[in-house]
């Protein structure tokens, strides 16, 4: 792409799925000439050191005696209005419904007044769909930031299927899966690592997540302790959050915790998958299942459900195994099943790599380019 833009991007700064999209697209664009600019109440975690090309504004909101909670969609739109006037942005690429597409759309309106006239693309990820969605409170609000949006984009097929259900949607929303950095997936010491988490060439299962409901840690503590009484293994749980402690107290009770490992939040979850073996994921819904692909990408077959946007990423039989939502007879059945044959796991690990090369972002970044493009032509 020729031209090159001056893009705010704003999105969560933490370490979920929508925030690490947001950031690592960021990252590339600037790779490629664009300058940047982030708009967020912190620094993106996944930013790093400073870098050609990316520019940080911050939102600072302050105490106000007359509310009950902090306004923050209110100071980040008025944020936004600001950094686009000053920094001459070309357009906004907002991740997330709510708040970030309303507050886009509220700086686009002030904006106007102004005779400036900003394309706002929207970016829907998952809990601001279908979390969200199930709340009528928030329906009017977001579908109207999606239906005034310049263009907007769903992680997956389940997602935009999801979008149209929920809310009142008379627009056309464009599939742009997820992606991920090949080139920054391998790690090295790799065999001193396996040998300090598995010291007698046990198995290593992987689970991340952020530890709430939906991703069923239970379920994973119930299905690894099933492979566990047939072979011996070994069990990494990395990230924190509500559920950490029922985890823990079922292994206890399940009498495995010698064999399971809390790692917590890390900095770089992904170097787990580079000595894992299977990577666990018995969620009750994933828009995409952005963990399942980090894995995949490292070598890693999936043992997952069949949920929303996963088998649009996990191929049944080719790069892990599906089971329905709290089957984890089934699931730890798939799991032996892998470990139990070298050649057979091998051979899945292969194709889980193949897999995810389909999800390199050098695939995906210009399907962003090319929409980036169209909605400055119609404007």
């Amino acid at each position: 792409m020729a031209q090159k833009l001056k893009i705010g991007i704003v999105g969560y700064p933490t370490y979920g799925g929508s925030g690490v999209v947001a950031t690592e697209l960021g990252k590339a664009l600037a790779d490629k000439g664009h300058e940047i600019h982030f708009i967020t109440y912190s620094q993106p975690v996944r930013l790093g050191a400073m870098k050609k090309n990316i520019r940080y504004h911050e939102v600072n909101v302050s105490d106000y005696p007359l509310f009950l909670y902090p306004p923050y969609e209110l100071v980040l739109a008025s944020k936004m209005v600001d950094v686009v006037k000053y920094e001459k942005l070309d357009l906004l690429h907002v991740h997330y419904a709510i708040p970030h597409a309303s507050a886009a759309i509220t700086a686009k309106q002030v904006l106007a007044d102004e005779g400036i006239n900003l394309p706002v693309i929207t970016t829907l990820h998952g809990t601001d769909i279908t979390l969200l969605g199930k709340d009528a409170s928030f329906e009017p609000v977001i579908s109207f930031a999606i239906n005034k949006s310049d263009a907007v984009t769903a992680v997956s097929q389940s997602l935009r299927l999801d979008t149209y259900k929920l809310f009142g949607i008379n627009r056309e929303i464009e599939v742009i899966p997820n992606f991920i950095n090949i080139e920054k997936l391998d790690f090295p010491n790799k065999e001193e690592t396996r040998k300090e988490y598995a010291p007698n060439g046990e198995k290593i299962l992987v689970h991340i997540s952020n530890f709430r409901p939906v991703k069923r840690v239970l379920d994973v503590v119930e299905i690894f302790a099933r492979v566990r009484a047939e072979m011996p293994a070994k069990l990494l749980f990395v990230g924190d959050g509500p559920d950490r402690t029922k985890a823990e107290a079922l292994c206890r009770e399940l009498k495995i915790c010698d064999d399971v490992i809390f790692l917590g939040s890390v900095k770089n979850p992904t170097e787990a998958l580079s000595v894992a073996d299977l990577f666990l994921l018995p969620s009750e819904s994933e828009s995409f299942g952005l963990a399942a692909l980090e894995a995949m990408a490292c070598e890693v077959p999936v043992i997952s459900t069949n949920t929303g946007g996963l088998p649009e990423v996990n191929r049944h039989g080719v790069t892990g195994m599906m089971s329905h939502v709290g089957d984890v007879e089934d699931m730890a059945k798939n799991a032996k099943y892998l470990l139990s044959d070298e050649t057979r796991l091998a051979k899945f690990k292969l194709k889980a790599r193949e897999r995810a090369i389909e999800f390199s972002i050098d695939k995906i970044l210009p399907q962003y380019e090319a929409l980036y493009n169209s909605v400055l032509e119609i404007v």
